[in-house]
C-alpha cells in the first residue's frame, strides 16, 4: 500500500464507527476549546497592558527623582530598607537641573510632575479630583490629540483647563454624543444627572478650590487645640479657568489611563496656592525644599536613546525609574500567568487523549481479523501503524479546528457578558481575549501531536498482532 491508500483506509475506518469517532473527537474539541480560550485570555490581558504602555509612550519615558531609589526594596515592604532608601541625601531637582536634562541628547522634552488635589465647582455641582499640570507641547501626542470635544491648550500659562469625561460624570453631567444614542436612565435622573452637549461646555468657566497652609493661623490653631476649639490653619483659594477641551475617559487598559481628572498648564499651576506636596514622590521625598520639584518626567525621541540618557542621568546623581526596566519582569509574570491558564486547558486535552487511546484499543479488538488479513497478504508493521496514526491525526486535526471555533465562541460570549455589565457604568468596552496566529497554528499542531502520542500504544499493539492467531479470531 502506498501512503494515499493507507490514509483512505484510515478515513474509511473512522466512517464505519461514526458515533465513537464523534464522541472521541468531541473530547478533543472541548480540550482545545478550553486550552485556546484560557491562553487567549492571558494573551489578551498582556496585549491590553502592553498597548496601554505603548499608547502612553511609557517605553520612552523616564521618571527622575532627587535620590536613587531601589524599587525592589520599596516593593519588599521592609520598613527599615524603605526608611534607609529615603533617608539618603538626594540631588535637588531645580530649574537648572531641569534645563540640563532638557539639553541631553535624545531628550525630546522634560517637565516637572505636578499633581494636586482640588475641588471643582461647575453647573451647580462640585467634585473632588486630582489636577495634573502638563505642558502644551503634549497636544501633538496621544491621547491629548484625540479629545472628545474642544482642543488642548496652546500655552503653558493660559488660564485654561481640560476636563476628563469621568470628571464630568462626577459633576453629574452626561455628554450627548453626535450619534444621539446617549440618554438618562431612571437611576441617572434620580441622582440628579443632566444631559449636556460638549459644545455647551467648551468655553465655560469652572472654579477650582485648593487648600494651602497659612503659617499665620498656626498659633491660633495650637491655641484652639488647648481650648478644645480647634481652628484649621488652612486657607481656601478659588481659581477660575476656561474649559478648552474634554478628554476621553480612561479605559481599563487603553491609552490615557495614567492622567489626572483635569489638566492645566504648568505656569497656571505654579500660581495656584496649594499644599506643598504635589505627588507621591513629594511625600516620599519629604526633604524637598522650596524651589525644587518632587520628580521630573522625561520623554525621549525614541527607545534607542534610553541607555544613553539613563547613563547621563546616573552621572548627575539623580534617581531613574523606567517602565522599560521592568519589561522583562512584566513578560515573566505574563509567561507564568499564561502557563497556569494553559495547564488547565492541557488537563482537558489529556483526558481527550485517553479517549483516543480507548477508541483505538477498542478498534483493534473489533478489527483483529482484518489486521490479520492485511498482514497475511504482505502488510508490514509500519503500514499497520500508519493506518492508526492517520486515524488519530484526523481526529486531532478535526478536533483542533472545531475546538478553535468553540474557544472563539466562548470568548466572544464571555466578552459580551462582561461588556454588558461594565458599559452601563460608563466604562468603555474592552476585549479581554486575543487569538494571535501562533495560538491558532500552535493549537492545531499541539492537538495533532497529542493525538499521535495517544495512538502510539494502540498502533504498536496492532502491529504486533500474530496474523495466524488473528485469522482464527472470531
Amino acid at each position: 500500500m502506498d501512503l494515499t491508500d493507507m490514509i483512505l483506509l484510515g478515513l474509511s475506518n473512522l466512517r464505519r464507527t461514526r458515533l465513537r469517532t464523534f464522541l472521541t473527537t468531541l473530547g478533543v474539541i472541548i480540550g482545545i476549546g478550553a486550552l485556546t480560550s484560557m491562553v487567549s485570555f492571558g494573551t489578551g490581558m498582556q496585549k491590553n497592558v502592553t498597548d496601554a504602555i505603548m499608547n502612553n509612550d511609557l517605553f520612552t519615558s523616564i521618571t527622575v527623582t532627587s535620590q536613587k531609589t531601589n524599587i525592589k526594596e520599596i516593593a519588599s515592604g521592609d520598613v527599615e530598607k524603605i526608611a534607609g532608601t529615603f533617608s539618603k541625601k538626594g540631588v535637588p531637582l531645580t530649574d537648572s537641573l531641569l534645563q540640563a536634562i532638557r539639553n541631553l541628547e535624545g531628550v525630546e522634552m522634560a517637565y516637572p510632575n505636578m499633581d494636586f488635589s482640588a475641588r471643582l465647582h461647575f453647573a451647580n455641582d462640585s467634585a473632588s479630583i486630582s489636577v495634573q499640570a502638563l505642558p502644551a507641547a503634549l497636544k501633538k501626542y496621544k491621547p491629548f490629540n484625540q479629545l472628545v470635544a474642544g482642543s488642548f491648550f496652546d500655552s503653558d500659562s493660559c488660564r485654561c483647563i481640560v476636563l476628563r469625561e469621568e470628571t464630568l460624570k462626577k459633576l453629574k453631567i452626561k455628554l450627548i454624543k453626535d450619534r444621539g444614542e446617549d440618554h438618562l436612565t431612571r437611576q441617572d435622573s434620580a441622582r440628579g444627572f443632566v444631559l449636556m452637549h460638549p459644545d455647551s461646555i467648551i468655553g465655560k468657566t469652572i472654579e477650582i478650590v485648593t487648600v494651602s497652609m497659612n503659617p499665620k493661623k498656626m498659633s491660633g490653631a495650637l491655641l484652639g487645640m488647648i481650648r478644645n476649639q480647634p481652628e484649621m490653619p488652612f486657607d481656601e483659594t478659588v481659581t477660575r479657568l476656561k474649559i478648552t477641551g474634554i478628554l476621553t475617559r480612561a479605559g481599563q487598559f487603553g491609552g490615557n489611563v495614567f492622567s489626572g481628572g483635569a489638566i492645566i498648564p504648568p505656569g497656571t499651576a505654579a500660581e495656584i496656592p496649594r499644599l506643598s506636596f504635589s505627588s507621591v514622590w513629594d511625600i516620599l521625598n519629604s526633604k524637598n525644599k522650596k524651589g525644587t520639584y518632587g520628580s521630573i518626567h522625561v520623554r525621549l525621541t525614541d527607545m534607542g536613546k534610553m541607555d544613553k540618557v539613563k547613563a547621563s542621568l546616573d552621572a548627575m546623581g539623580v534617581g531613574v525609574f523606567t517602565i522599560a526596566d521592568q519589561l522583562e519582569a512584566i513578560k515573566r509574570g505574563f509567561l507564568i500567568f499564561d502557563s497556569i491558564l494553559g495547564a488547565i486547558g492541557v488537563i482537558a486535552l489529556i483526558v481527550a487523549a485517553l479517549g483516543i487511546v480507548n477508541t483505538m484499543v477498542m478498534s483493534i479488538l473489533e478489527r483483529t481479523r482484518e489486521i490479520g488479513i492485511m498482514k497475511a497478504i504482505g502488510g508490514s508493521e509500519k503500514e499497520i501503524k500508519m493506518i492508526f496514526f492517520t486515524e488519530a491525526a484526523v481526529i486531532g486535526f478535526i478536533g483542533a479546528v472545531f475546538g478553535l471555533v468553540l474557544g472563539w465562541l466562548v470568548t466572544r460570549a464571555a466578552n459580551l457578558v462582561l461588556n454588558a455589565q461594565i458599559t452601563p457604568k460608563g466604562v468603555d468596552p474592552v476585549n479581554l481575549f486575543y487569538f494571535p496566529w501562533w495560538l491558532i497554528l500552535g493549537a492545531v499542531l499541539f492537538s495533532i501531536v497529542v493525538s499521535l502520542v495517544a495512538a502510539v500504544y494502540p498502533a504498536a499493539r496492532a502491529a504486533r498482532i500474530d496474523p495466524v492467531k488473528a485469522l482464527r479470531h472470531d
